[in-house]
């Protein structure tokens, strides 16, 4: 008798149905299998088919379709890049499975199009917001050439299930079943998917074809180790000033200013660095890295009342030196020296931010901003009519913010993803040069954590 290993789909798993039973010996060790007695087989993760398919070889025998092809021919709207043509060169050397690194305007939307067209298998992208659903439902119609029914959307209060859809983490880890129907796999933002609640999207997605997007795919948990298996390798990468130097990103330069704080505001500050020191000292405690500092101060605090006073120290103290009064005056000087340009502020703090919008009359977007007025002010700000926008975190990524020339960061935290995220927001190809202004608070904490930011990648 000839060995068979019949595979079939069931529920969130491959259905694994070997005739002989010895059949799966040409699996190894580490796929994954667990026997299930009532359906006479072996069940296994969808993400490891392409693994299975090669262990078994022509033993294999599919009851489902993994690579279904688009029903339309794609037509690819315009031509790449250079290094666009690289990235999916090299994602295809790595057998269609990978992560591509760009920074934000770098036209990652593009290299999917493209990995889209090579293809020509039914696709679903995976975006963490919903700004997102529309602009890559609009980007894969017009770039591929798509009739409008070929290309869904399910998030939002959508569910379309088409040949190219887009999805969100949150639609995805709730209906994983829904990704059992696509050959290819982008996940965008791709240092989303190794999160506790979203890895479950990548192991129940069959697409044996798999292409993350991202401008900083690393993670301060170091989860992104986890892309490796989820999606594939990182293949391709290059860093803002690369693509500024040839031309493709905007030339751009960077300038730190240091301010003071007042004699006020420095009183308070050593009285708060004072006592946080002192939670450490009196414990024998060190806080190296931010995940000492959430296992020795924030995790105690609930039962420690002198970690909690240490915690609410530090808290206390970066407020201070991150919104420090001066940092406003800074910042007026700069709107006056960049007149007529169009500019984003972004701050860690929405009270900075909307301390700003209050001082200086300028329109504002923090989380709590309603979708319809945040959609009128990105337009304004589009238009023209709005050459100034401040905002926190809520515009880092996953919304499509009209194209500046200048970005004030009032305060930030110090990982390197947000920095390139809010660099990014400067970088589209214009005519003159782009400016970031980084405003730090001198004597305090904060110049070390701007440092950070700027820090290659896996150096800390």
């Amino acid at each position: 008798m000839t060995p068979v290993v019949d595979i079939h789909l069931r529920g969130n798993d491959l259905l694994l149905v070997p005739h002989p039973p010895e059949a799966l010996g040409a699996l190894p060790a580490g796929a994954g299998l667990r026997h299930d007695p009532r359906l006479g087989g072996w069940r296994a993760l969808p993400l490891l088919l392409p693994e299975i398919e090669r262990a078994l070889g022509p033993a294999a025998r599919l009851h489902f379709d993994p690579r279904p092809v688009l029903p339309f021919l794609p037509t690819v709207s315009r031509a790449p890049r250079p290094y666009q043509r690289e990235a999916l060169a090299a994602w295809q050397s790595a057998g269609g499975r990978g992560v591509v690194v760009l920074p934000t305007g770098a036209g990652k939307t593009h290299v999917a199009v493209m990995a889209i067209n090579a293809l020509r298998l039914w696709t679903v992208v995976l975006v963490p917001t919903l700004d997102l659903l529309a602009q890559w439902r609009a980007a894969l119609a017009e770039g591929l050439g798509a009739p409008p029914e070929m290309v869904g959307v399910v998030g939002g209060g959508e569910r379309e299930l088409r040949p190219l859809t887009v999805i969100t983490y949150e639609s995805a880890s709730r209906h994983p079943r829904l990704l059992t129907h696509f050959g290819l796999l982008v996940a965008d933002e791709a240092h989303h998917l190794p999160a506790a609640g979203y890895r479950r999207i990548a192991e129940a997605a069959v697409a044996p074809y798999r292409l993350g997007l991202s401008a900083t795919p690393e993670r301060a948990d170091g989860g992104h180790a986890a892309l490796d298996v989820l999606l594939g390798p990182e293949v391709f990468r290059r860093e803002p000033e690369e693509l500024a130097r040839t031309g493709y990103i905007a030339p751009y330069r960077e300038r730190r200013l240091r301010v003071a704080l007042s004699d006020a505001e420095r009183a308070a500050y050593t009285e708060h660095v004072r006592t946080y020191r002192g939670y450490l000292a009196a414990r024998g405690l060190q806080v190296r890295t931010a995940e000492d500092f959430e296992r020795l101060v924030l995790r105690r605090s609930g039962g420690d009342p002198m970690a909690y006073a240490a915690l609410r120290a530090h808290q206390e103290a970066r407020r201070i030196a991150f919104g420090a009064g001066s940092k406003l005056e800074t910042v007026e000087q700069l709107l006056e020296r960049h007149r007529g340009e169009r500019v984003l502020i972004f701050s860690e703090y929405n009270a900075a931010v909307e301390e700003l919008g209050r001082r200086l009359c300028l329109p504002v977007i923090v989380h709590s901003t309603p979708p319809a007025e945040r959609r009128a002010v990105l337009e304004r700000f589009r238009a023209g009519a709005y050459t100034v926008l401040a905002t926190g975190r809520v515009l880092n990524e996953g919304v499509d913010v009209p194209d500046a020339s200048v970005a004030i960061v009032l305060s930030g935290s110090g990982t390197r993803r947000e920095y390139i995220q809010r660099l990014g927001r400067i970088l589209r190809p214009k005519a003159g040069e782009a400016v970031l202004y980084e405003l730090v608070t001198r004597d305090t904490a904060e110049p070390r954590v701007a440092s950070r930011r700027r820090q290659p990648v896996g150096v800390r």
